[in-house]
């Protein structure tokens, strides 16, 4: 009788220094690709931003021709909402739903009389702060 040799399976797998290539490989594409996909987010929001402000304006602007004037400081942009008590000639609602808030989660500022047109609307960008550059710069609608 012959004897049949049992072999072991070959192991098959990675070995330790292919892992690390193909780590250090990932780690340099997302180090690249990173940057410039979060940068994309911030110019969305920006744009989402400038996109409300003029829905906003629009809004104001047709609130304007049913009454005769904008909403005051007071009313604010809830009055596109909401009528006020002491508006006659409201036919509103003038926005599908609430005034949205920014992209950044804060409300919009409006003021009437506006320091630069008949009425003043913004938003401080992403850093919430007055002035900036880039993502952090006031958005409005002058």
């Amino acid at each position: 009788m012959s004897q049949v040799k049992q072999t072991q399976p070959a192991q098959r797998g990675f070995t330790l220094l292919e892992l690390l290539v193909v780590m250090v490989i990932i780690g340099l594409l997302v180090g690249y690709v990173a940057p410039k996909y979060f940068a994309q987010i911030g110019k969305s929001e920006v744009k989402a931003t400038k996109d409300q402000i003029d829905s906003l304006g629009k809004a104001l602007d047709q609130y304007r021709l049913d009454t005769g004037h904008y909403p005051t400081t007071e009313q604010g942009l809830a009055a596109l909402v909401t009528k006020p008590s002491n508006e006659l000639k409201w036919d509103g609602p003038y926005l599908a739903k609430a005034v949205p808030p920014d992209p950044w989660g804060r409300p919009y500022l409006y003021k009437n009389p506006g320091e630069h047109g008949d009425y003043d609307l913004l938003s401080l960008g992403k850093d919430g702060q007055a002035g900036g550059t880039g993502e952090n710069a006031d958005l409005t609608n002058w």
